[in-house]
């Protein structure tokens, strides 16, 4: 599975490069703290992947709180013809580490 790490995600945003950014956290983390993605909790996953079957043949970028979720996730999605998903490696506490320290970690 291919990891990208916040950096580069953070990149990505700057330069406006089109991508899905997709939470699998539950709503009470999401609420708690996050950074605008698509909020589809892992275990809904399956039953809710059409909501994003446009995004089929383009990047999606899974992040959860550490990246454990976020990689069950990404398994998921390429054995279901999803062709560019990477993990965001360490997930929302890394993004808060080392992008946005203001962000709570949990």
């Amino acid at each position: 599975m291919e990891e990208i790490t916040v950096s580069q995600l953070k990149e990505m945003q700057e330069t406006n490069q089109e991508f899905l950014l997709l939470d699998v956290r539950e709503t009470f983390e999401y609420e708690f703290t996050n950074i605008g993605g698509e909020l589809i909790p892992l275990d809904q996953l399956p039953t809710r992947v059409d909501e994003i079957e446009s995004y089929k043949d383009k990047p999606i970028i899974v992040m959860c709180r550490s990246g454990s979720r976020s990689a069950r996730a990404c398994e998921f999605l390429s054995r279901n013809g999803f062709n560019d998903v990477k993990n965001l490696k360490g997930g929302i506490n890394d993004w808060a580490r080392e992008v946005d320290p203001g962000l709570p970690v949990y």
